[in-house]
């Protein structure tokens, strides 16, 4: 593979990155440009620009491992993600962009007038969006590793400081149209190699059926195991070995393997015969290795409807909580905008998803031993070189190459843009745009960091921590928070703390590898099954335990919240107003785009509530 095309595309896309975050830069005029872009995003530059920071390393990389790695099992991951959207749609997105709100503790504390679950739902979101953008650090060191050989934190460094700089000097004005252009330079660099690979998959003579059967090598191949794994054997194979594997040192001679469980030791190199098939990768037995670099996926041999059933509730489901989607819904004029946003973002997002899982397909078939290394979210990387070659396959290779960062890039801003906003306004003294600006250090330092201590998560995996957490605990507080009127304080808070707080401890029990396997293990790996029926009975239970606690302004906070803005605001074109530069200055205010956006605004927002409230049960 030619570096020099990798480099230069990767530096395409960042250079073009910092040009189109100039323009929205020079174009922004206020503080609410910079916090909400004061409103006046169209419905298709916003499901562009959602579309692009929604689209991460576990779409453009993750999903292809995972088929490769398990089949078409795993295509319930794009549908997951997709359908997330759908229902966004049905339940959310209108109510959360009428009130009016910055970030989802703004919705808590206009929603349930309490300090305490608004510092909750603070903490949710950041370590979301930490878990989040994990994965994106990750991805860029491994692309830019497989396309130019550089250390794994090489790029990781390189995303962390162009997004941070882009965040703190234009908001979000300026990562708007940079995310709008990524989803289509994501889409492109997706679009146009799968063609050339599907070309040459034809002219190959490769077979077409390849998933009812284990893969195999289609030619002699050496594969260095990076860390230590158990691998089983479902026939007799001869194999050369460099390493050890049982405990036994080879040095490049022969080991005949029988049929089942082998332990090869990190470094080990094994080389295959051509037609020998791949042996799966199972889980390590003691300390024999790193937990946290194991496929949750793996757990689905022994459970795989249950296993299904936890990634469907949890892509559904945790999609309304993160923290990125969320924020841009505000960025819309008024709810219809919103709606129409969500409409287009589903038409954007499934088309992506057609192409993923095609690099997979075509990945189990001439890039088998990638299952093997750990290496399979590289399937996408590596396949034009294998099946074009040449300078064509160089550069298709380069433009996944820089389709690649750009994922990383968009996903990374708007998780930074969310996480600094939430910081900003919990944990710094003030809530200016110069402290905004300060926020962005921890909001990318901390998972920046940690990608240096957890290494080789299987990204689509760590992406799914994320989603199950958003499940647990961010989803429940907006569903029962927009139509239930009857959810208190101490509900809310109980229902974040419960669900929110059971699915990330058994996250972490997972990636640590308590238990091992069985049951335990299958629950505690997809845990959305049982944690978000949790958070949901919780909030409930607690709630109907403390009627008194109900805030006395929930009819006029839901009124605001389901009524077309121009009945709520009790004006006759309130949301015609609301797009126009005057009406989104106020809007912005409002809802916390002004230097404070954050709890003065949330107050603002419940009080304009009230008096629209007072006013309708008046009229009435």
């Amino acid at each position: 593979m030619n570096q020099g095309y990798a480099v230069a595309a990767v530096t395409a896309v960042v250079l073009a990155t910092l040009l189109v975050g100039a323009y929205g830069l020079r174009i922004s005029r206020t503080t609410s440009d910079f916090y909400v872009a004061s409103r006046t995003v169209g419905p298709r530059l916003n499901a562009a620009a959602i579309s692009g920071e929604y689209l991460s390393a576990a779409s453009f990389l993750g999903i292809a491992g995972l088929v490769l790695l398990q089949g078409p099992e795993m295509l319930w991951y794009p549908v997951g993600y997709t359908a997330g959207y759908l229902v966004l749609l049905l339940l959310v997105a209108a109510p959360l962009r009428r009130s009016g709100a910055y970030t989802l503790a703004d919705f808590a504390e206009a929603r349930l007038e309490s300090a305490a679950v608004r510092r909750l739902a603070a903490l949710f979101v950041v370590g979301t969006g930490w878990l989040y953008l994990l994965p994106q650090l990750q991805g860029a060191g491994l692309t830019l590793h497989i396309m130019t050989g550089a250390p794994d934190w090489l790029g990781a460094l390189v995303v962390a400081v162009v997004v941070t700089g882009a965040v703190a000097a234009g908001g979000m004005r300026s990562i708007t149209f940079v995310q709008a252009f990524q989803y289509w330079l994501k889409l492109t660099a997706l679009l146009v190699p799968v063609l050339f690979l599907l070309a040459g998959w034809l002219g190959d003579g490769a077979p077409r059926a390849r998933f009812a059967e284990p893969p195999a090598f289609r030619e002699h191949a050496a594969v260095t195991v990076a860390d230590t794994v158990r691998l089983e054997f479902a026939e007799p194979l001869r194999v050369t070995v460099t390493g050890r594997i049982d405990g036994r040192r080879y040095d490049g001679r022969p080991a005949d393997l029988a049929p089942g469980t082998h332990t090869v030791r990190a470094g080990t190199t094994l080389r295959f015969p051509a037609g020998a098939p791949v042996p799966e990768r199972a889980a390590p037995a003691g300390a024999d290795g790193p937990r946290w670099s194991q496929a949750a996926a793996g757990s689905r041999e022994e459970h795989p409807l249950y296993a299904t059933y936890g990634l469907i509730l949890a892509t559904f489901l945790g999609t309304m909580g993160l923290p990125h989607v969320a924020v841009r819904f505000y960025t819309s004029p008024h709810g219809t905008a919103a709606r129409r946003t969500t409409l287009v973002v589903l038409g954007l997002v499934g088309a992506f998803y057609l192409l993923p899982p095609v690099y997979g397909a075509l990945g189990r078939i001439y890039a088998p031993e990638l299952a093997l290394s750990g290496n399979a979210d590289a399937a996408v990387l590596v396949l034009p070189e294998r099946l074009v070659g040449g300078v064509a396959g160089d550069l298709l290779g380069a433009l996944l190459a820089g389709g690649a960062f750009a994922a990383f890039l968009s996903t990374a801003s708007g998780l930074t843009m969310a996480v600094a906003g939430v910081l900003t306004q919990e944990a710094l003294p003030g809530r200016g745009v110069r402290h905004f600006r300060l926020a962005t250090l921890p909001a990318m330092g901390v998972p920046l960091t940690l990608s240096a201590f957890v290494s080789n998560v299987p990204v689509a995996d760590a992406v799914g921590w994320a989603f199950a957490v958003s499940a647990s605990s961010c989803c429940p507080l907006l569903v029962l928070g927009i139509w239930w009127r009857r959810l208190t304080a101490p509900g809310a808070a109980a229902g974040l703390l419960v669900g929110g707080g059971a699915a990330l401890a058994a996250v972490l029990a997972t990636r640590a590898g308590v238990p091992g396997a069985g049951w335990a293990h299958t629950l505690l790996a997809w845990p959305a099954v049982w944690s978000v029926p949790l958070g949901f009975l919780t909030m409930v239970l607690v709630s109907l335990a403390t009627p008194g606690r109900v805030p006395a302004g929930t009819a006029a906070v839901l009124a605001r919240l389901h009524l077309p803005e121009e009945l709520a605001a009790g004006g006759p074109v309130a949301g015609r107003t609301d797009a126009g530069r005057g009406g989104a200055r106020t809007d912005a205010g409002r809802a916390g785009g002004r230097t404070d956006p954050g709890r003065a605004g949330g107050r603002s927002d419940r009080a304009g509530a009230r008096r629209s409230g007072s006013r309708k049960q008046g009229a009435a």
